[in-house]
């Protein structure tokens, strides 16, 4: 039960970073403006879909215990098939790469882009 809630947890982390979580900085002072939760977008629990997840339990042959972290385990998967969906989804329009977070801006931007490179 608590590696599925760690792995939740690394999925919401994942899908957060690739759709959400940016820092400002100020490009004069370099003073953080992204300073709080206020600021800061993040994943909730009471945003996110039922999540079932499966462990594949491999014993690690680097240590005597043989056993493996677990939490991690979802944060980078998710990262990458969010991007990936979206990159997907607007492959037909010329979109090859958009850079994290993935905001609405960003999106529009890049759709944007890719059309006067097509014209």
């Amino acid at each position: 039960m608590i590696v599925h809630g760690q792995t939740h947890g690394g999925i919401a982390q994942g899908v957060g970073q690739a759709l959400l979580e940016h820092t400002h900085y100020d490009p004069e002072s370099g003073q953080l403006l992204a300073a709080s939760f206020m600021d800061y977008a993040m994943s909730r629990a009471d945003t996110f879909p039922p999540l079932k997840t499966a462990l594949s339990e491999v014993p690690s042959p680097s240590n005597r215990l043989g056993v493996r972290s677990g939490g991690e385990g979802g944060t980078t998967p998710a990262l990458a098939a969010v991007i990936n969906a979206i990159v997907d989804a607007l492959g037909d329009l010329g979109v090859h790469h958009i850079e994290m977070p993935a905001i609405p801006e960003r999106v529009w931007r890049a759709i944007r882009d890719a059309s006067r490179i097509a014209q």
